[in-house]
């Protein structure tokens, strides 16, 4: 006997500027996972798509780690494990591919063993994971969050703009891991630095939720990662330049980078073609993608 699910979980967009750590979108880019249980057989792993001659196929995998996660939570074990993995999200971009796999095979385990656990329990789980909410949080439940680690439980609160908000991101042809993007971050900042990530934390929140876009231009502005991590993304001063001389409303690393990330209403190819020419200008190539908002997160598909 076996159970089969199929679900998809969308590539997520972290920190928008000020909010380290803290603030994260949801992107309309998939990763999708199809998990099948049964009492006989073995651990088996395919991957296609973004990171497939990369991504282990054995027990270092870290789909099929946290999908143990959810056995021993939920106090069932299986045999046969059939794991397929079909991604969009780039690897190590700054486009949430990690929190995307964490949060799929929780979310895959979870269903197939009977739905036991509530999606605020996968969300502590996903935390726990990952170290910080930021990309988990709008992985699992779509739209906009900004969430806090209160003693061992992630708070969070959710919500979508009440105007449409595209999302341009120019992908340059480089990997820069999390691990890597943290390094050169200072241990302090100073206090005038902290009230100005504050202050425009607040104010980035606002427009959002208020559909009040115009905001964004310095709202998005930040002082205690993004400066740190510019000499990491060759020409990223000259990308943000573009994007906004083509219209973008405003403009951000994506996560920890390399990904930039400009956001706008119209004008859109413009702003994407914008921003690969500023790389190309820095002998990076790029491409870039046009995304919406993703409202539904995390999924189970047909």
């Amino acid at each position: 006997m076996s159970v089969s699910v199929k679900v998809r979980v969308p590539g997520t967009t972290a920190n928008c500027g000020p909010g380290f750590d803290a603030v994260g979108i949801a992107c309309t880019i998939y990763n999708d996972l199809e998990l099948t249980l049964s009492t006989e057989g073995s651990l088996v792993i395919e991957v296609e798509g973004e990171g497939a001659s990369l991504i282990p196929t054995d027990d270092k995998n870290i789909v099929w780690q946290v999908i143990q996660k959810v056995f021993e939570k939920v106090g069932k074990q299986y045999q046969g494990i059939h794991i397929k993995m079909n991604n969009q999200i780039p690897l190590s971009r700054g486009l949430g591919s990690s929190a995307a796999a964490i949060v799929a095979g929780l979310f895959a385990a979870n269903v197939a063993t009977g739905n036991t656990l509530s999606k605020d329990d996968l969300l502590d789980m996903a935390t726990a994971i990952e170290g910080h909410p930021d990309n988990v949080a709008p992985a699992i439940f779509g739209g906009i969050t900004t969430s806090v680690v209160e003693g061992k439980k992630a708070r969070y609160l959710r919500f979508v703009p009440p105007a449409k908000l595209n999302m341009i991101v120019a992908i340059p042809d480089f990997n820069l891991s999390t691990h890597a993007a943290r390094q050169v971050l200072p241990e302090t900042v100073p206090f005038k630095d902290a009230v100005f990530n504050i202050s425009r934390t607040a104010l980035v929140i606002g427009a959002l939720c208020q559909g009040e876009f115009q905001h964004l231009r310095y709202a998005l502005a930040d002082k205690i990662h993004q400066p740190y991590r510019e000499h990491l993304i060759p020409g990223m001063g000259q990308v943000f330049d573009a994007a906004l001389e083509k219209g973008a409303l405003g403009v951000a690393l994506s996560g920890a980078g390399p990904c930039l990330i400009a956001f706008a209403q119209d004008r859109c190819e413009e702003v994407g073609f914008g921003m690969v020419e500023a790389f190309a200008n820095n002998q990076i190539s790029a491409k870039y993608l046009v995304l919406d908002i993703d409202t539904e997160g995390a999924r189970v598909i047909d």
